[in-house]
């Protein structure tokens, strides 16, 4: 039985902001004709507000355990594609579910991140000096997110589909 049929997503992505996981998502979901998740947009219908509101609202702590909630519903139903938030992995108990599942760290450079996030004005995580805090959450994340993944893949000077194709063949080779 394929893990997509089990219930699990094929695939899970996971990296920090600019990485690209919404987007490389999107194309793998529309690859294998399955659906497409975002932790991030779950938490938001769920909430009825966005996660920059949650976070100024009801603070960084309300958000995360929010996001706990709905990563855990995802790895435990959903049987598509599914891109995490680039925090979710912080959380312990996130970070022991993901065990087993085929999890891919789109990993981005402090160029290529800063230059897709732009200002970063939707971005809680982002206020002050956008450079600067970019270059702090890879470097704190960038070891969570190599622990828990089973595939690296780099993105760094890539267009979206040579980032696919490195999904998808390291995914084929493992048998994902």
């Amino acid at each position: 039985m394929s893990r997509d049929a089990a219930g699990r997503p094929r695939a899970v992505l996971v990296g920090t902001m600019g990485a690209g996981k919404t987007t490389v998502g999107r194309r793998l979901a529309a690859h294998w004709d399955v659906p497409f998740r975002d932790s991030d947009l779950d938490v938001e219908e769920r909430e009825g507000r966005s996660v920059s509101d949650i976070f100024v609202d009801s603070g960084e702590a309300h958000f995360r355990r929010l996001e706990r909630e709905a990563v855990a519903d995802a790895l435990a139903g959903h049987q598509g594609v599914l891109a995490l938030g680039g925090g979710a992995v912080l959380d312990e108990q996130t970070r022991a579910l993901l065990a087993g599942h085929e999890v891919v760290f789109l990993r981005v450079g402090l160029s290529d991140a800063a230059q897709r996030v732009g200002l970063g004005v939707s971005r809680p995580l982002l206020l002050g000096n956008v450079r600067g805090r970019i270059k702090q959450l890879i470097d704190e994340r960038t070891p969570v997110y190599e622990s828990v993944a089973v595939h690296v893949v780099d993105t760094d000077g890539l267009d979206v589909d040579a980032v696919v194709a490195g999904v998808l063949e390291r995914l084929e080779v493992s048998g994902g």
